[in-house]
């Protein structure tokens, strides 16, 4: 039960939904030993909810991971924060375990003194992007935050609300429609880490872009995305 070490240089580590490789994804557990770890940033996931707050969590339902089936965004607050969670890797009821709010969340990494790399499920909209950026500013913690998304136009209303906020867009196959577009916007890039190569890396530095990569399990994997120059690596369970 612990992290499995390689030698990452100067590479920034993410805890890819905490420390997942060992606690249940996504709840105070994981983050918390994420917190506890030499770990840059924690990453995490938000939702909407059907009452207009943000619930941490990656999959469309609850079915996954609790065994009860309810549509995140379709599901009051006090609905879901009253399911519990299965322990990680067996279907068995743990009774600590439920979802964090946004605001769990960002408080145990400003505890632990870690970045907030902060994923916005599915398309937000300009005035829920709003609202997750005042939540985070009463924390007094938005300039620990590097918000991603598959969704361009969540960081796009992300930038509009703080043009110099730190921003990642994700994706899976790295095109030069892609690299123009985020180029332009100045946004950096979280890419699939089987798409990315020394000459890819080298031209997203280039164009003056930071480099993260999803989702690194395998030591040797890790240490060769090292020596091809990224920034950031995403894992579940190295450290």
């Amino acid at each position: 039960m612990n992290t499995v070490k390689f030698n990452k240089q100067n590479v920034k580590m993410v805890a890819h939904r905490g420390v997942s490789g060992i606690e249940r994804e996504n709840t105070h557990a994981s983050f918390i030993a994420a917190g506890n770890r030499s770990y840059w940033g924690i990453e995490t996931d938000i939702h909407r909810t059907a009452d207009g707050q943000f619930v941490v969590i990656h999959d469309e339902s609850t079915l996954r991971v609790a065994g009860v089936n309810c549509n995140v965004e379709q599901t009051d607050m006090s609905v879901l924060q009253s399911i519990r969670l299965y322990e990680r890797g067996v279907e068995e009821i743990r009774r600590d375990l439920c979802l964090p709010t946004l605001q769990d969340y960002v408080r145990i990494c400003k505890r632990y003194e870690k970045e907030c790399v902060l994923e916005l499920k599915n398309p937000m909209g300009e005035e829920n992007i709003g609202r997750i950026i005042e939540i985070i500013e009463g924390e007094e913690y938005l300039d620990h935050v590097v918000f991603i998304s598959f969704s361009f136009d969540n960081l796009v209303y992300v930038r509009k609300y703080r043009p110099e906020q730190r921003v990642q867009f994700l994706f899976s196959e790295v095109t030069d429609e892609i690299f123009d577009r985020v180029v332009a916007h100045r946004f950096d890039v979280d890419v699939r880490y089987k798409r990315l190569t020394a000459e890819n890396i080298r031209r997203f530095h280039d164009a003056g872009l930071q480099v993260n990569c999803w989702t690194v399990d395998d030591p040797e994997n890790a240490e060769a995305l090292v020596a091809m120059g990224v920034d950031y690596i995403t894992t579940d369970i190295l450290e």
